[in-house]
């Protein structure tokens, strides 16, 4: 797609990015077509709300000292991040799929823009003093410099961080997952005596390894929002660190 000068290409992660919100959507909207949901809900609408009680759940659990309603106020970028690997992770389990979260340009987008987003929270909770989390209680002055940037070059790393635990997950499962495919695939092809040791050995290696990838799928998802909430823990709630010895 050209506009002007620019050139814009509908690559293979745009198309399954738009098809997990599009399945995201549709899921919400037959369940709460008929004005919320039935009073038993079914499997779908059970789905729906196990999804949407997790993350609130989540928030209060691992992000403390705030009160309820400044806690909400995360809910959206939480569900909305929780909800997008939720269905982002799984879809290399589908034959002639595509896993979004398996490129590491598009997690570690995810994880940055977070980390710019908790940056801020950061700011705007604790002003300058949130740059006290560089400096320790109680440290010696001649050692402040060395301290602030040994701890300033963890903090920062978590930018990457979140991207490349997601990512290296997501390529590592898949691929065995396919690499092991492939090989049963071929085994199954061979028409020998070993027939029963040969082929159904690896293809019940292969189905066992494709429920645990998709364990790991779903479990990378709440790591990853688990790992949201502790770093907006630490942006909200600053240990009391300070540079009163300084004043003093």
């Amino acid at each position: 797609m050209h506009l002007g000068d620019f050139y814009f290409s509908f690559t293979n992660p745009s198309l399954f990015m738009l098809l997990s919100l599009s399945l995201f959507l549709l899921l919400i909207y037959f369940v709460t077509k008929n004005g919320g949901g039935k009073s038993v809900p079914n499997a779908w609408q059970s789905l729906v709300e196990l999804i949407y009680d997790f993350v609130p759940n989540l928030v209060n659990e691992q992000i403390g000292g705030l009160s309820g309603n400044v806690k909400q106020k995360f809910f959206p970028c939480i569900s909305v991040t929780f909800t997008f690997s939720l269905f982002c992770n799984p879809q290399g389990m589908i034959p002639y799929s595509f896993t979004v979260t398996s490129h590491f340009l598009i997690t570690l987008g995810l994880s940055f823009s977070m980390f710019i987003g908790i940056t801020i929270v950061g700011f705007q909770r604790n002003g300058l003093h949130f740059l006290s989390f560089s400096l320790p209680a109680g440290v010696p002055l001649p050692l402040a410099p060395f301290l602030v940037l040994l701890e300033l070059i963890p903090h920062c790393f978590r930018a990457l961080s979140s991207g490349i635990r997601l990512f290296a997950n997501m390529m590592a499962g898949h691929s065995s997952v396919k690499i092991l495919s492939g090989s049963a695939w071929t085994m199954l092809c061979m028409n020998d005596l070993f027939y029963f040791i040969g082929d159904l050995g690896p293809l019940f290696i292969v189905l066992a390894l494709t429920g645990l990838e998709l364990g790991v799928a779903i479990s990378q998802a709440h790591v990853s929002t688990i790992s949201i909430c502790i770093y907006l823990n630490d942006a909200t709630n600053l240990h009391q660190t300070c540079l009163l010895f300084i004043y003093n």
